[in-house]
């Protein structure tokens, strides 16, 4: 509990670094324990780099795609498992337990990966590592939360958010730098260890979360804690509305132990916060933040880029954009409030995801045509879709990367890579040829003059997903449940997050193959307007709340659908008093 009204102007960025200045021990509990999102991010990014070296060292990953999908996907699959007993784990054994579990997971899967013989080792590594991910994505901000002053709550656990995508980032940074090391992919998914083991140690000397303590009767253990958070004069004040809202739940429920699941669900605050949590958790992955993040390069080339090394830069440079945005988080979350920054957020993505179909569509639509002049100069090398056509004259360079018989690829015009070019067999030998006469090679996307349009429509992108959609459903998710089912309720958006995860990762690039990248880009944002809405009329306010004052909340159903006032904190109270 604060000790004075905070207007809304007061920025909860600065008072988040004034309370760190007077009291170093809140920020030390949340970045050690954000230090599991760092990991989060960076075990997921690093791959798409690893994986490039792990074919050169392993010929059955090379030859067969169903490995290579494997060792990808099955770090998602674990996660979907740490996820789910995650949440079960919270409120059995405490955060501090589950975070200490998840960075055991975290070091034995980097030490498995490092050490891979074989496929089969690397993919019971990512297992490892997956089920610590999954673990760390709902319990690190879990613990922030519980162990933040209120004023300053959302800014905490948004600094969980920019480790993650700090993490990403590196992950990036890491692929660069060892590329030209010996074991190259080793040390990319080794390097995870050494966090996992900082984190285990600091979070050996930290205590466990107060409110976990308190609701299992530990009480002394979680005054003393909530005293070294809170000023001498709102301590007390803290102390007696958490003792409250717990003796209230025991009294409802009549044990400590037990969670029966149905009654979770007819719980009325529980089922509308679950609502809330797993809709926007879903909704965070299916507006297709990781077709951006897992398939950047691609998307790149598919805009027309056809370098390797430009797709790899420019991905960096939207990996720094999504750090970036955290860190704008950071700084708005408990100045604007969580409702508002979600519905500016979502208006971006649409507008952002808008811009990239009409770009995909103008590319696919206008590419440049095939000079049978052109061809004729690689004779050899000619696609046979295209010497076997007979209206060869109409062919532009979609229609040649779609031939399949065997796969063809465009080699651009010397003079101008959007002048016509020549359709030739994809494979290495023609790639160098075509190299060696200073001419771009095409296998993914097309040589467009709207290239530079699809870049700034994937950094608007992130720009507005990155503050809001990107962080804020993690910090609804710690602190919109009763304290009894934060754990289990937790877990499932968790869960629900990877899933969906999994879905949209899984299926981008064959949606772009069937419909078209623009409408697979139309489709997200078709998506985003949809989850506009759910944010408007299902996602209530949290800002500057105590947790016991959020279920209040929720049991009136006080969802703010005039999300454009500004309200002050004290406003938020009185609101839910008058219950």
């Amino acid at each position: 509990m604060e000790g004075g009204i905070q207007p809304v102007e007061t920025s909860a960025f600065r008072d988040c670094f004034s309370l760190a200045w007077k009291n170093p021990y809140v920020l030390r509990l949340a970045f050690s324990a954000g230090i599991g999102g760092l990991l989060f991010g960076y075990d997921t990014g690093v791959i798409s780099g690893a994986l490039l070296y792990i074919r050169d060292d392993f010929d059955s990953v090379d030859k067969e795609t169903v490995l290579q999908e494997s060792i990808v996907s099955m770090a998602v699959a674990g996660a979907i498992i740490g996820a789910a007993i995650g949440g079960w784990m919270n409120d059995r054994y405490g955060r501090r337990s589950a975070i200490l579990i998840a960075d055991f997971l975290f070091f034995i899967g980097a030490v498995i990966m490092a050490a891979a013989q074989n496929p089969g080792m690397l993919i019971v590594g990512r297992v490892f590592v997956g089920l610590g991910v999954g673990m760390a994505s709902m319990t690190s901000p879990l613990y922030i939360s519980e162990a933040s002053p209120a004023k300053i709550r959302g800014a905490l656990v948004s600094t969980n958010g920019f480790l993650i995508t700090g993490g990403q980032f590196l992950s990036y940074l890491i692929n660069l730098a060892f590329t030209k090391a010996p074991g190259t992919w080793r040390w990319m998914l080794g390097v995870a260890g050494i966090p996992a083991l900082v984190q285990f140690v600091l979070m050996i000397l930290l205590p466990e979360s107060p409110r976990w303590l308190f609701r299992k009767g530990r009480e002394e253990e979680a005054k003393a804690i909530l005293r070294k958070i809170y000023p001498a004069h709102e301590v007390e004040t803290e102390i007696q509305d958490l003792k409250e809202s717990i003796e209230k739940e025991i009294e409802e429920e009549g044990s400590s132990e037990k969670i029966n699941f149905i009654k979770l669900w007819k719980t009325e605050t529980v089922r509308r916060g679950l609502i809330a949590g797993v809709g926007l958790q879903v909704f965070q992955q299916f507006v297709g933040i990781n077709t951006v993040m897992y398939y950047s390069p691609t998307i790149v080339q598919l805009a027309g880029f056809a370098s390797n090394q430009t797709a790899l830069l420019l991905s960096l440079v939207i990996a720094g954009l999504n750090a970036l945005g955290s860190i704008v988080s950071i700084y708005f979350i408990d100045r604007t409030g969580r409702k508002k920054l979600l519905i500016i957020s979502l208006i971006g993505v649409t507008i952002s995801l808008g811009l990239l179909s009409a770009v995909f569509h103008e590319t696919t639509s206008h590419s440049s045509q095939v000079s049978l002049a052109e061809t004729s100069h690689f004779a050899n090398y000619t696609c046979p879709d295209y010497s076997l056509a007979k209206d060869y004259a109409t062919w532009d360079c979609m229609k040649c990367l779609k031939a399949s018989s065997p796969d063809c690829g465009f080699c651009a015009s010397p003079a101008d890579k959007l002048y016509p070019g020549a359709c030739l067999i994809s494979n290495d030998t023609v790639k160098h040829l075509c190299h060696g006469e200073d001419r771009l090679w095409y296998t993914r996307g097309c040589p467009s003059k709207y290239g530079w349009l699809a870049l700034i429509g994937l950094a608007l992108y992130i720009i507005f997903f990155s503050p809001g959609m990107g962080t804020a459903p993690w910090i609804v998710n710690s602190e919109i449940y009763p304290l009894r089912f934060r754990g289990v309720c937790g877990g499932i958006a968790a869960t629900a997050n990877w899933v969906s995860n999994l879905i949209v990762a899984q299926s981008f690039l064959s949606l772009t193959q069937a419909i078209g990248t623009s409408w697979t880009f139309l489709i997200f944002g078709g998506i985003s307007v949809v989850a506009l809405f759910f944010v408007i009329i299902y996602v209530p306010e949290t800002k500057g709340l105590p947790i016991e004052e959020v279920e209040k909340m929720l049991e009136m159903r006080a969802l703010q659908f005039r999300f454009w006032e500004k309200t002050t904190r004290t406003d938020s109270l009185q609101k839910n008093q008058a219950v």
